[in-house]
């Protein structure tokens, strides 16, 4: 009788372990896209005619793609560092700014984006820009080519804040402490310097651009993991289209200036821009020669475009190599980027504004029970791409994180948006709240309010604050973002500036 019930034991168990091969087999493969600055408008399918972009338009084409995907704040200037952190521990921006500290001391590593994947059978894969304090290596368990936050740049910004207080009431210009590759192009006979010059290093350094080593290293992994039977959770973050913007000629030659138009909301120079933090300290911002000329606008544009269209060639390569496997039809696709950026619009080239060009990104999922071809444009957070693929590997989302799976919103199941509003908040330099079509901009150090009617304003160019009629919608909106500030533990008490009944 013993005999039977261990031989029925070693059967149960060699049955269930075979079960569990057997689901994880089965488990979805997830691949995920991440780019850098890329604004949501940034893409030929979702109407920009002048960008060429065929291998994310096939993303868009292919799946399903979110209009509307917009980044929650930052508590510096590194907006890229924020974002990421969000996206990692799923946490909301001011609570991820007080947790990151453990990360530091390698604390709670086990609660991150990667480790979640990794207990429940996915063979983990991270390569390209991380700029998060937790270690990469600790987060996914294959790791290579770890990246900071921008390619090489000669920016100090501590020192070049103190100099510019230093020649303040001085005859001195100064741009002219400006390193190189800021404050240009001065004029069209400028050739201080050039996007396809390697000397400059930045994303030529090491001989290879950087975004084709992060394409060999993609495809490397997937040689890899088509050899095994565990799912894989692929993030592969790319440095591009983040400043410096430098491509190989052939993507500069394919915009000429005269073919490049300036955005709608152009200007020399945004009024509030030192108010808000997006003045010519901001290293973002020197990038330009302030006032902001058409010439060096459509300069940058090219630059960004040729830089855009780079990175879409490997992306095209990555995804041709997934096809050519024979895991594509159990596999998920995200791509989104960190948050967008201004490049031109309302005389900001940056990403610390909030103007829908510097929050919103793009965002397309493709996979099995995608459908194909749809476009949502309910309100979701870029950083929802942690939950959603938690929701894909069969993951119970843990309680700590804030955002949520777009799932039900891609399949059908759900149309209206997961959140009451969409919130972003800027150091204690700006405050936004968007709900039912208006955006409600504070400026507390300016006492601003301003107030867009999206609908009828999708470039934000007509400031309704001052109308009379407006005002009930900017107290309500207001009390919205007070109610917002408390469920997030936004640090910044709006109350000495605005006492809106």
């Amino acid at each position: 009788m013993k005999k039977v019930l261990l031989f029925l034991t070693i059967a149960i168990l060699f049955s269930c372990k075979k079960e569990q091969k057997k689901i994880e087999k089965t488990k979805p493969n997830v691949v995920f896209i991440f780019a850098d600055d890329m604004t949501y408008s940034a893409l030929n399918s979702l109407g920009n005619t002048e960008i060429k972009t065929p291998n994310l338009d096939r993303l868009v084409t292919q799946g399903t793609t979110f209009t509307h995907a917009y980044n929650m704040g930052a508590w510096n200037g590194a907006v890229c560092a924020a974002s990421r952190a969000m996206l990692i521990s799923g946490r909301s921006v001011w609570n991820v700014n007080d947790f990151r500290q453990g990360w530091l001391k390698n604390k709670d590593i086990d609660k991150t984006w990667g480790k979640l994947m990794e207990r429940n059978g996915y063979d983990t894969y991270m390569t390209g820009k991380w700029h998060v304090d937790a270690k990469a290596d600790s987060v996914f368990q294959n790791v290579v080519h770890i990246r900071p936050g921008m390619p090489g740049d000669a920016w100090d910004h501590d020192k070049m804040v103190q100099k510019f207080k230093n020649i303040k009431g001085k005859n001195i210009n100064p741009d002219s402490f400006m390193p190189t590759g800021y404050n240009r192009p001065l004029s069209k006979k400028d050739s201080s310097w050039s996007p396809t010059d390697k000397k400059y290093g930045g994303f030529w350094e090491g001989g290879k651009h950087w975004s084709e080593v992060l394409k060999d290293d993609a495809i490397s992994f997937i040689n890899q993991a088509e050899k095994k039977d565990k799912p894989f959770f692929m993030y592969l973050a790319f440095n591009a289209p983040h400043d410096p913007r430098q491509a190989p000629q052939e993507f500069i030659d394919m915009y000429p200036l005269e073919n490049i138009s300036l955005p709608k909301s152009w200007v020399p120079e945004y009024p509030f821009k030192d108010s808000i933090g997006c003045g010519r300290s901001l290293r973002d911002e020197a990038l330009a020669p302030f006032p902001r000329t058409e010439y060096a606008t459509k300069k940058h544009i090219q630059e960004y475009y040729a830089l855009i269209t780079h990175l879409d060639v490997q992306i095209g390569q990555i995804l041709d190599r997934l096809k050519a496997t024979e895991k594509m039809d159990n596999t998920y696709i995200i791509f989104t980027a960190d948050h967008g950026l201004a490049a031109g619009r309302h005389g900001l080239i940056g990403k610390q504004s909030q103007f829908d060009h510097s929050i919103r990104a793009p965002f397309m999922i493709v996979g099995p029970d995608i459908p194909e071809g749809k476009k949502v444009d309910a309100d979701i957070y870029l950083q929802d791409a942690m939950a959603t693929s938690l929701e894909i590997a069969g993951v119970k989302k843990p309680e700590y994180v804030y955002f949520k799976s777009i799932m039900d919103l891609a399949t059908g199941k759900e149309t209206k948006s997961n959140y009451k509003a969409i919130y972003n908040g800027y150091v204690d330099l700006q405050r936004m709240i968007r709900k039912d079509g208006y955006k409600l901009l504070l400026y507390p150090k300016l006492k601003k309010v301003l107030l867009f009617d999206l609908n009828k304003d999708p470039e934000e160019m007509n400031d309704l604050a001052s109308k009379e009629e407006y005002q009930p919608k900017i107290a309500s909106l207001y009390k919205d973002l007070v109610a917002m500030q408390k469920e997030l533990n936004d640090p910044l008490d709006l109350s000495e500036f605005y006492s809106i009944e």
